[in-house]
């Protein structure tokens, strides 16, 4: 039987991120996930989906030694656009992250690339092991210690353990936490593309119906400006787009983006997920604090939902900071949840009433969303005031 002060179960970007914090806190610690983390973008199963890793995120993986190994392929967000292309006139608003702070909004990488730079930091913790291969199959809890079974039979025991093993979580299941959750019959397809136009470190955002069609700054590709998209849109449309031939598709998408990055090419594969919003009971048991999906999940848009997450880790670390000898205690989990519910669960209100907005095919509704939009823009409070609560900063 091994012993470890925590263990992390789910080895993704947030479960890889959770263990490198407490283990650069100077904690043992051993992290299992079921499968080794795909770090080439062009491989079977690849996660294409790219991340921008706002403000305080950025700080936090710079304190734990993690944004050095992904700098040098990181794009900056100076502008975010908000195009509604729902008229026969475009409609365009931008926010520019100068109007906040000195810094751009945030940087964005794929998650490919963040888990190959996970691994490298990883390879720097001598108290952190790294378990890829094994999944956790029986929880079992008491008031001192969390006992775990493993699929090759052995057996953990830790003083703390984390849940970051996604939307359907087994130590969630394992601790009879419930969720409440909602289906907005959406899907979202998530792909790279090479343009003519240089994205100029903006992120574009444009809304029609169905859902957003987001084009995110990535390096350059294949000698090309090149960005990675979010396209929402119903299911069924969505597997249509899956079944399309390159050229077809290239079509479809760059109709979608209302041309504003000229011709858009296919420069990855394409994959899907449903789209779905998900709040747990409780973000913690005996034992147990759930963290990122296996706490929470909201539609992708305005880059919340792996933000959150580092907020998550963020906030557990430092409660176990605070008071070592209470690690995985009652009291440590009890402040954890308090710290980071509400502000969970409002911004899952708020990301999902965007989503049902950017739906809306009908005329009047298009015509509130753009008049909503502008006048967020156009009014400078409110537009600093929300771009500083986007990012996290209050």
């Amino acid at each position: 039987m091994t012993k470890t002060d925590v263990l992390i179960s789910g080895g993704g970007v947030a479960g890889l991120t959770a263990a490198i914090a407490f283990a650069n806190a100077g904690l043992d610690v051993v992290c299992v996930d079921p499968q080794p983390p795909i770090t080439d973008r062009d491989a079977v199963g690849a996660d294409l989906r790219t991340t921008a890793y706002l403000q305080p995120g950025n700080a936090f993986l710079d304190r734990i030694g993690v944004w050095e190994k992904v700098k040098d392929i990181a794009a900056p967000l100076q502008i975010m656009r908000i195009v509604d292309a729902s008229a026969q006139t475009l409609t365009l608003n931008d926010f520019d992250a100068a109007d906040v702070s000195d810094a751009p909004f945030g940087y964005n990488v794929g998650n490919w690339a963040m888990r190959e730079g996970l691994l490298a930091r990883i390879a720097e913790l001598p108290n952190l092991s790294f378990k890829p291969g094994l999944a956790t199959q029986n929880v079992t809890t008491r008031t001192d210690l969390a006992y775990v079974s493993l699929s090759d039979g052995s057996q953990v025991t830790a003083k703390l353990l984390v849940g970051a093993d996604g939307r359907n979580s087994a130590v969630r299941e394992a601790l009879n936490i419930g969720v409440q959750k909602t289906e907005f019959g959406q899907a979202a397809l998530t792909f790279a593309v090479n343009h003519d136009a240089p994205h100029e470190n903006v992120s574009t955002e444009i809304h029609r119906s169905g859902g957003p069609f987001t084009l995110v700054p990535l390096p350059d590709h294949g000698g090309k400006p090149c960005s990675a998209v979010v396209w929402m849109e119903r299911a069924a449309t969505v597997q249509t787009l899956l079944s399309m031939d390159k050229i077809a598709f290239n079509a479809a998408a760059t109709e979608r983006s209302a041309g504003v990055m000229g011709p858009l090419a296919l420069a990855s594969q394409r994959t899907s997920w449903p789209i779905i919003s998900q709040l747990a009971d409780t973000l913690y048991g005996e034992r147990t604090a759930l963290i990122a999906e296996a706490a929470h999940v909201v539609p992708p848009i305005g880059a919340q939902g792996l933000n959150m997450s580092l907020a998550d880790i963020e906030t557990l670390l430092d409660s176990a900071v605070a008071s070592p000898s209470e690690l995985g205690g009652q009291a440590m989990l009890r402040r954890y949840h308090q710290a980071r519910y509400n502000d969970v669960r409002l911004r899952k209100i708020g990301v999902g009433v965007l989503n049902r907005m950017s739906m809306q095919s009908h005329p009047l509704a298009q015509t509130a969303r753009r008049t909503g939009t502008k006048l967020l823009h156009d009014v400078d409070p409110i537009r600093t005031s929300l771009m500083r609560l986007g990012i996290g900063a209050g």
